[in-house]
């Protein structure tokens, strides 16, 4: 039986919810790696709706566990049924939901606050010393629940090619550790196994995105 991971959802869309590349790569490497993904979102309303060719919020209404299942292809629970009991490993990829329906990080930074279920999830499987990988944005939850952790959302000196690099510096005020690294490389703190990757942090190539996160899935699957 190969690993079951649990893959945490957070909408369809860079910009309101769930990063659809990032997702699709988390997915198709745990494949590679022969490991089940167990997909699931939380049943809650999103922050907003971006209209992703204007780049601006619309007046619509989407519940984020609906719009994940567009990811999931419909094979898709509720968070809060997730029994980390069955499971060897959690990831949650990045896109802006992270930052906006998993926590209030978009408009309160490090004063956020982490979804309950969310929080709940990540300390479950903390506790229970199962890897934990997180790309993009959603370090930051980890930078929130576990602090002192370390960490990596890329480089901490904004220029062009790193132009959420401030996040970095909002990390180490949180008390973490962020180490610089390439959007191909992964860092591991091991004290906490998690296993963090920049992703779209970084302005790259899409393939240099899908191959960190690569990375970060096989390390996750090796330590699970």
């Amino acid at each position: 039986m190969g690993k079951r991971v649990a893959v945490v959802l957070a909408g369809c869309g860079a910009y309101d919810g769930s990063e659809i590349h990032e997702s699709s790569a988390v997915l198709v490497h745990l494949s590679r790696e022969g490991a089940q993904a167990e997909i699931y979102a939380p049943d809650v309303d999103q922050m907003h709706v971006v209209d992703h060719v204007k780049g601006q919020p619309t007046q619509e209404k989407r519940n984020v566990l609906v719009e994940s299942a567009r990811i999931a292809r419909g094979n898709i629970k509720d968070l809060a049924k997730l029994d980390v009991r069955g499971l060897d490993a959690l990831i949650i990829p990045g896109g802006f939901g992270v930052a906006k329906n998993l926590s209030t990080w978009a408009t309160q930074g490090k004063n956020c606050v982490v979804s309950k279920e969310v929080e709940d999830t990540l300390r479950a499987f903390h506790a229970a010393k199962k890897p934990i990988g997180l790309c993009c944005i959603s370090p930051v939850l980890a930078a929130k629940v576990f602090p002192g952790c370390e960490l990596t959302v890329g480089h901490d000196t904004e220029c062009k090619i790193w132009p959420y690099a401030k996040t970095a510096e909002t990390m180490k005020e949180l008390g973490c550790k962020h180490v610089n690294k390439h959007v191909t490389e992964i860092h591991v703190d091991v004290k906490n196994k998690l296993v963090t990757t920049s992703a779209f942090m970084c302005n790259a190539p899409i393939h240099e995105i899908y191959d960190g996160i690569g990375k970060m899935v096989s390390e996750v699957v090796r330590l699970a």
